[in-house]
């Protein structure tokens, strides 16, 4: 059977041409060996200008097809449309912030197709601890070695770097609810290991090197922790977090906690903020703002 990929990357206000044209040249060596393949890169509304303005230079790669959405549909409803666009039986998604960590990732990808979704990884690029969000990941590196993520196949999936065959892609999308930041990666492993679907973890990551200022990450945070206190009806023993506040039994210890937060939460906040950010504060600032959303 011959080969085919359709590479898929949704971005939002962020100039994805680097990791294009890394993708188109692997593409078009991949082509002259006779894979059928193509890179179609669909814009969810974004509203920067200057993005647009790199991202319309895409048109002109090879074996690329970029579409412009006149709104923001939200992460789900993106990877759902980029699906029903790709042409191709494969589909291999990308999170427009990540790099190519060599020239042969796409090719040890196709050696990866006897499997319905396979997920890649992704290691930590350089950064400063004084980045809340690099500290966070570096932190967490352990955690995604495919060794590691095996163990719990379907908690430790992500859409940073995975593939997955178009009919699964189809027949289990995305769930479009999930319209704010987060989690529609998670309940997707879910549905996945609901529907009796394996994800094959192998060691074939990107690169993640870009990081948010402190502010902009504190913030997509609490976006996220939005999210998860909605849909923790969907996620329950999917998330560590909700693992921790939901085994807080005893309601006097939760109201100290709240208390805590309205208290000091404003505090921690401006650490977080600060050139000098504390991860044992970033995770109490989680439990604390997440047990004092409302019901």
């Amino acid at each position: 059977m011959k080969q085919e990929l359709s590479v898929l990357i949704p971005v939002f206000n962020h100039d994805c041409t680097p990791l294009a044209s890394a993708i188109s040249r692997q593409l078009a060596l991949l082509a002259a060996r006779g894979v059928s393949c193509e890179l179609v890169v669909a814009d969810d509304g974004s509203t920067d200008a200057s993005a647009l303005a790199a991202n319309a230079r895409l048109a002109q790669l090879p074996l690329c097809r970029y579409i412009v959405g006149r709104e923001n549909v939200g992460r789900a409803a993106i990877r759902n449309f980029l699906a029903r666009q790709a042409r191709y039986r494969w589909l291999l998604y990308f999170d427009c912030d990540m790099t190519l960590a060599d020239d042969s990732l796409l090719e040890r990808y196709l050696a990866d197709q006897g499997h319905d979704v396979v997920y890649g990884g992704y290691v930590v690029g350089p950064g400063s601890d004084a980045c809340l969000r690099y500290a966070y990941e570096r932190a967490n590196a352990h955690e995604h070695t495919a060794e590691r993520r095996a163990q719990r196949p379907y908690q430790h999936f992500h859409t940073a770097n995975f593939m997955v065959s178009r009919d699964v892609m189809l027949a289990h999308p995305f769930d479009e609810t999930f319209r704010h930041y987060g989690y529609e990666d998670v309940l997707f492993g879910k549905q996945l290991r609901q529907a009796g679907i394996n994800i094959a973890h192998v060691d074939n990551p990107v690169v993640f090197g870009t990081f948010e200022d402190n502010a902009h990450f504190v913030a997509k945070t609490e976006e996220g922790l939005r999210t998860l206190h909605d849909k923790r009806h969907l996620l329950r023993g999917y998330s560590r977090l909700l693992t921790i506040v939901e085994g807080i039994h005893l309601a006097p210890v939760r109201w100290l906690i709240r208390l805590w937060h309205w208290l000091f939460g404003p505090w921690e906040r401006r650490w977080l903020c600060s050139s000098h950010p504390s991860l044992k504060v970033f995770k109490l600032y989680k439990i604390g703002y997440y047990l004092s959303l409302k019901n």
